[in-house]
């Protein structure tokens, strides 16, 4: 009776776990360039002391989901969306180090440093972007940076920097904590020139929310299956209690 107790209880807790990562995409829903989290059941045997009896299973996420997510237009300056395969490099969040994002929402912060829309520092070929005061902003296909310096004529146009954009293999890279994508054992991509963005449009998050939800739904149907288990050991083990009571 407790093999059914106990197999029943870790289902229902992987899938809670499952439906944690499947309500954090749908969540990202509209996050500018969230890449989706696949998540997956498997079966992992027990292993200890005695005969391996039992098979209980694991919730994992195996991997990101890195298809493009759709382009929208937003005529301003600064927004930026990646074509095709590759990364903007910032300055990750916690123990800092090289990152990546598609999200390409820029700011100038009241000091001109060029950061994301969530505050990170966006890298250029010689660390962190610093742009001075400028009456216009452009940013080119391969990342560069020009600005037309405020008091000179549209024409007295001068290159800042240059947006480190990379393509690393896909195989290589991992989500961490914060969402954002890194290479395995913490190394730093090279300046890919193939990578190309297109200024003032961006690109919204990857995510369906249509699958998402039906997700949901499966998610929670095999929760409410896992409980009735385990009522229903519960009911059982109580049954031979009786007849124990009894027959004595």
């Amino acid at each position: 009776m407790d093999k059914m107790l106990y197999i029943s209880m870790n289902a229902a807790q992987q899938t809670m776990l499952s439906q944690t990562a499947n309500s954090n995409n749908l969540a990202n829903v509209s996050t500018t360039g969230f890449r989706a989290d696949f998540t997956q059941f498997r079966s992992m045997p027990v292993i200890g002391e005695g005969m391996p009896t039992r098979v209980y299973s694991m919730t994992e996420r195996p991997a990101t989901d890195y298809h493009q997510g759709a382009i929208h237009t937003t005529g301003r300056e600064l927004d930026i969306s990646i074509q095709g395969q590759g990364f903007i490099a910032v300055e990750g969040k916690f123990g800092g180090g090289e990152a990546y994002t598609r999200a390409g929402d820029l700011q100038l912060t009241p000091n001109g440093q060029l950061v994301t829309g969530t505050g990170l520092a966006v890298l250029g070929e010689g660390g962190p972007i610093s742009i001075p005061p400028a009456q216009k902003i452009d940013i080119g296909a391969d990342g560069t940076i020009s600005i037309v310096p405020i008091g000179e004529p549209a024409n007295a146009i001068a290159v800042v920097d240059r947006i480190k954009l990379v393509k690393p293999a896909l195989g290589d890279l991992y989500k961490d904590q914060t969402g954002l994508i890194r290479l395995q054992g913490g190394g730093e991509a090279e300046l890919d020139a193939s990578v190309k963005v297109v200024s003032a449009t961006l690109e919204g998050s990857n995510v369906n929310a249509v699958s998402a939800l039906v997700k949901m739904i499966e998610l929670q149907r095999q929760y409410e299956m896992q409980v009735k288990m385990m009522k229903s050991a519960d009911d059982n083990s109580a049954a031979s209690a009786r007849m124990l009571q009894f027959s004595s």
